[in-house]
């Protein structure tokens, strides 16, 4: 991860603007005492009137003056954080976008989420708002210090006594927090997911009248942030009056102190005068410490979260010489493939060949390996046996890019954009696909009919994950997106589950026309797989059986059962049913 500070490097010459503004506010504001001094002595106590319309005249100045620069500092500091908050937030999204899909199995949305809008805004914060009324309140109170020094240096040792008091108070204080702050993060990030989870699954918690018992679950999460946030504020409470009792005490003292040295004619009324004012200008800066230390406590733990992050490695990646060929016509051979996950075998010798135009048929039951297949031709992870060719080359020697782009995949669970169907439909080739081929590939994927029928036809604008179409019509815009991409592979993972008999046939008749592409059919049902040029059935991570539908039938083997089964025919039946 870049280092904070090379954010920063970029707005040097800004900040360095807004120190400089912030320079000249607090020496114009320790200049405001001073006329006070003259005021008091001069005016009221020496009577000379004739000067006071120039003090009252400078004092509207100094306000004027400093009302300029405190502006100008504040919307720099707030213009060179937002650019350094916008720059880390970005480069965190893009480095979560190169990680594999194993990261993503170990660690849930809301998380994330909480990295990326919660603790990126901290630091952001600290780079603006806060950082700079650390700033502030360092030199203020170094130059307040100074200021008072040269009235009284007797009067100066009682802040001096004072503000190490106050220092201990706000480091007890920011050691607390600090843990707390930590735990804050993790638990938003847990409320996050829970209430991510219940609104996406919204449909299937009414469905199943599970509200009762979600509202329970956020409940319990939401008391422990609460909890949290209690303890936090308890902290503050333990330390946070102390403090604010103590810059009360330094004024008193100030005021008590400064009138015996008035009556012993060690200090004038407009050197108390000026100095009370200094007293009490230095009192806001040591209120804040304990504010500023939550925050910047805050700013540590989100930093250290992040960081976190940045330094993950994606497992799946390009090899250092990557190999670009000049065209991919669609042969994939897994040879000998096997595939384990957290030391559980899935895959065990796979071995096939799909040539180009052709079309593989892939059966089985839950959990047998089948959507495996599709997981590691497209790299979402890597083989731990054998390998994957396409068009001769080890997948793993292929660019990600040139190899999930000549690939598309009509995944089991289907995912919409929050636009229009156009903009879905053209997801995986935005730059190249036209409304003619858009509108093609909703015919081919039986999608056109009902498109046309909406409002806005295809400029209708969907919900989160397709929310107001049916399954059916999700996933025929689904296989829409994947046709439109005009890849020389085309993997459907039981992608016309939700579609009726016929709308399945349909579009089976469409795909057996695009002789262009090769094609690989996961499916349950026999009628989406009995036209491949071959059919793989998968149990326990092996294929056990392999051939034409014809060649399956005459083994009255597992897939000869799912046949009788499916469509409750006899044993001598199936031969008067000719694949279409």
């Amino acid at each position: 991860m870049k280092n904070l500070w090379k954010y920063a490097k970029k707005y040097w010459h800004m900040y360095l603007f807004a120190l400089g503004a912030m320079v000249i506010s607090i020496l114009l504001d320790a200049a405001a005492p001073q006329i006070t001094k003259r005021i008091i002595d001069d005016v009221i106590v020496g009577g000379e009137m004739k000067i006071l319309m120039n003090l009252l005249l400078g004092l509207l100045g100094i306000g004027l003056l400093r009302a300029v620069f405190q502006y100008a500092k504040e919307f720099v500091f707030d213009y060179a954080s937002s650019g350094i908050g916008s720059g880390l937030r970005k480069d965190l999204f893009d480095h979560i976008q190169t990680l594999s899909m194993g990261y993503f199995d170990r660690h849930n949305t809301g998380e994330l989420m909480a990295r990326i809008k919660d603790d990126a805004e901290k630091i952001w914060n600290a780079f603006g708002f806060v950082g700079m009324l650390v700033i502030e309140c360092t030199i203020h109170t170094l130059v307040v210090l100074f200021c008072m020094y040269r009235i009284s240096p007797v009067l100066t040792l009682i802040p001096l006594a004072v503000l190490p008091i106050i220092a201990w108070y706000a480091i007890k204080m920011e050691n607390g927090l600090g843990e707390v702050y930590d735990k804050i993060s993790e638990q938003t990030a847990e409320l996050n997911t829970v209430a991510q989870e219940n609104l996406a699954g919204v449909r299937t918690v009414k469905a199943f009248a599970r509200e009762d018992y979600e509202m329970e679950k956020f409940k319990k999460h939401n008391k422990s942030f609460y909890d949290l946030n209690m303890k936090q504020a308890r902290l503050v409470v333990r330390y946070q009056p102390n403090i604010s009792f103590l810059s009360k005490v330094l004024l008193i003292a100030v005021i008590v102190i400064g009138g015996i040295l008035v009556i012993m004619e060690k200090m004038t009324v407009g050197e108390l005068g000026a100095f009370s004012e200094y007293a009490n200008n230095i009192i806001w800066p040591m209120e804040m410490v304990g504010w500023l230390s939550n925050d910047l406590a805050a700013a540590m733990a989100s930093n250290k979260k992040i960081k976190a992050i940045m330094a993950e490695e994606p497992v799946i990646k390009d090899t250092e010489q990557p190999v670009y060929p000049e065209k991919i016509k669609g042969e994939l051979v897994f040879d000998q493939v096997g595939f384990s996950i957290d030391g559980k075998s899935v895959l065990n010798d796979i071995n096939f060949t799909l040539k180009p135009g052709q079309t593989i048929g892939i059966m089985g039951v839950t959990g047998s390996g089948k959507s495996s297949v599709v997981n590691l031709i497209k790299r979402f992870y890597d083989v731990t046996e054998g390998r994957i060719l396409l068009d001769g080359i080890n997948i793993k020697e292929l660019p990600l890019s040139v190899l999930r782009k000549e690939i598309s995949v009509v995944m089991q669970d289907v995912f919409l954009f929050s636009d229009s169907i156009t903009e879905n439909i053209k997801t995986g080739n935005r730059e190249r696909a036209k409304w003619e081929s858009v509108q093609q590939a909703s015919i081919s994927a039986e999608a056109h009919s009902f498109i046309s029928k909406l409002t806005d036809q295809y400029d209708t604008v969907i919900g989160e994950r397709g929310v107001g179409l049916s399954g059916g019509q999700k996933q025929r815009i689904s296989i829409a997106r994947a046709i439109a991409k005009e890849s020389p592979i085309l993997i459907f993972d039981d992608s016309t589950s939700a579609l009726d008999m016929e709308t399945e046939k349909k579009i089976e008749h469409h795909l057996w026309n695009q002789k262009q592409s090769s094609k690989i059919i996961i499916a349950h049902r026999i009628s989406a797989v009995r036209n491949a040029d071959e059919i793989l059935i998968f149990s326990d991570g092996k294929i056990i059986e392999r051939g034409t539908h014809k060649d399956l039938m005459e083994k009255r083997g597992e897939y000869y059962k799912t046949y009788q089964v499916q469509y409750g025919e006899e044993e001598t039946t199936w031969q008067s049913i000719p694949a279409e």
